[in-house]
This record gives structure tokens, C-alpha cells and sequence, in this order.
């Protein structure tokens, strides 16, 4: 970034002196590196509020779950779904919005697409900024936020409007818990490398208290849409799907990719293959 006060007459740097100031006061620099990552969310979410965005897109995947519901893990990028295609202004109009309102809070930033068939991506990148919250010494590294936008959802989405007030009050359309759900049963099913966030989540809905139910339309149609070719995913069948996918994962890989992002570096001892596959077995009324 490379500011000063002086440089930026109007208060237009506050929000990234306040940033600086919360990463300041955390010692661990990984816990560090991730309460920088989910304000930086949390920003490019009120922009994409104050862009207008939220009248196509619907907030989907992991930050959604942390930011709404509680989860007890960090994510790296944000995740929407193009669900109102005629009220949608292009991710290159929101990666613009986004830049103006980083640049005018006073960071140093850039925004470059990407595109391809099915996802529209944008990554928006900050340079300066690790080495100004104490997180890497050269000046040249710069910290990554993929926007990602799928542009060609499944259809049967439940979508809801909520309100959050996590380092900004920010009102947005979001998948509801279910759908919710079933995007990440559709992750484990179809990622061809194992990723551990994807069990930390599985592993958090299937023991929350209110018991969620996966939206298994959308589950479906995703699979389809995908060209699943293994059993039917019905209500009496989707666990058993998902043991023998989950007894076929190498865990030492699903704690290496977990760990970097939890909360309470102890919550590593809840997410275990067993304990896993005694809640898969264990059917909920």
C-alpha cells in the first residue's frame, strides 16, 4: 500500500488502518493471515452490496458458512451463483466496484478475470498488504482473493436474504443451510483431489443441533448436470454415498488441507474417519 495519512486527506484510509490495527493485536501470525483474509471478505462483500450485485448473485460455499451460520474455519475465496441471469451487470463491473472501494479505503490493489465455461472468476490481489500486517517481508507479496461465479447454477436453490454485521453491516442473498449443504455433498462427490475443508463441513452439518436436511433437488441436478455416473441420490441413500467416499479419502491429506484454517487448532481431534462414519450411519429423525 505504501500510504500515509498525509497522502489520503479525507479519512478515506481508515478502513485499512483499522485492518492493520486488528492484525496488529493477534500474536499467531497464521491466525493472523486469516482474520485479514475473512475482513478483506467482508469488505469485497459490502461492496458487491453497494454495487448492486446481490440483485443476480446468491452467496454460496465455506465464507458463507462462517460469516452466517458460525463455522469454526477460515476460507480463501468467495463463492456466488448466478441465479437472476437478467438482473446480472458481468463480474467485470463488480471486480471494478470492488477495486474503486479498496482503492478509496486506501489499499494497494489489482483485479484481473478470468473466465471459462461454467465459472467466471476475478481475483483481486493486494500487494503491500502482507508485508504491512507483519505477514511476509518482501514487498512483492501480495495476498489473493478469488471471486468465483458460477454462471451456470443447477437449478433448485433455496435462496433467502440475510443480514450480517461482521466488520460490516452488509444484506445479501445467500443458499439457504440446505442448499448449502448440498453444494458440499456435491464437492465430495466430485472433486477428483481430496480437500479436508470439505469434511470439517460435512462433519459440522451433520452434527449441528438443528439437523439439517440437505436439498437433495438441487444435489441432483448438480450431479447431473456434472454426468454422475453412480447411484441415485435419494433420502434413504445419500449417507451411504457419502461413507464410501469418505472411507476412501486419505486423511493425512484431509488434515494437511484443514489445519491451516481452523479457528481453535484443537478442533483438529473432532474431525476423525470414524467419528465421521458413525454419524453417516446414525440416521436422524
Amino acid at each position: 500500500m505504501g500510504r500515509s495519512v498525509e497522502a489520503d486527506p479525507g479519512g478515506r484510509i481508515v478502513r485499512c488502518l483499522h485492518l492493520l490495527s486488528l492484525a496488529a493485536a493477534q500474536p499467531d501470525p497464521r491466525a493472523r493471515l486469516n482474520l485479514v483474509r475473512e475482513y478483506l471478505h467482508a469488505h469485497i462483500l459490502r461492496s458487491a452490496q453497494e454495487a448492486g450485485a446481490f440483485a443476480a448473485l446468491a452467496f454460496q460455499g465455506g465464507t458463507a458458512l462462517r460469516l452466517l451460520h458460525g463455522l469454526r474455519r477460515f476460507s480463501e475465496d468467495l463463492g456466488f451463483a448466478l441465479e437472476r441471469p437478467r438482473h446480472d451487470r458481468g463480474l467485470e463491473h463488480l471486480a471494478k466496484a470492488v477495486k474503486r472501494d479498496f482503492e478509496l479505503s486506501g489499499y494497494g490493489v489489482e483485479a484481473t478475470l478470468r473466465t471459462a465455461r461454467a465459472v467466471q472468476s476475478a481475483e483481486v490481489k493486494f500487494p503491500g498488504l502482507l508485508r504491512e500486517a507483519s505477514l511476509a517481508s518482501e514487498r512483492s507479496a501480495k495476498l489473493t482473493i478469488r471471486i468465483e461465479v458460477d454462471i451456470r447454477p443447477p437449478a433448485g436453490a433455496i435462496v433467502e436474504t440475510r443480514l450480517i454485521t461482521r466488520h460490516f453491516p452488509i444484506s445479501f442473498r445467500v443458499h439457504d443451510l440446505g442448499s448449502c449443504m448440498a453444494g458440499k455433498i456435491y464437492a465430495l462427490l466430485s472433486r477428483r483431489y481430496t480437500k479436508g475443508r470439505d469434511l470439517f463441513d460435512l462433519s459440522w452439518y451433520l452434527t449441528r443441533p438443528d439437523r439439517p436436511s440437505p436439498n437433495l433437488d438441487l444435489l441432483r441436478n448438480a450431479l447431473e448436470q456434472t454426468g454422475w455416473k453412480g447411484p441415485e441420490v435419494e433420502p434413504g441413500t445419500w449417507r451411504e454415498i457419502l461413507r464410501d467416499r469418505v472411507t476412501s479419502l486419505d486423511w493425512r491429506a484431509v488434515l494437511r488441507d484443514v489445519e491451516p484454517f481452523l479457528e481453535d487448532p484443537r478442533d483438529r481431534r473432532l474431525l476423525d474417519k470414524e467419528r465421521l462414519l458413525a454419524e453417516l450411519r446414525r440416521e436422524r429423525s
